[in-house]
């Protein structure tokens, strides 16, 4: 039987990745405030 959990590194970076957060106003917002670190 398979398991339900299946990684894929891949699909998990589109959706969650720097690209994926690149695009919100959260990391715009963090850009404008001069963070260091934008993403995690």
């Amino acid at each position: 039987m398979k398991r339900t959990y299946q990684p894929n590194n891949r699909k998990k970076a589109k959706k969650h990745g720097f690209f994926a957060r690149k695009e919100t106003k959260v990391l715009n917002s963090r850009r404008q405030k001069g963070r260091k670190v934008l993403c995690k």
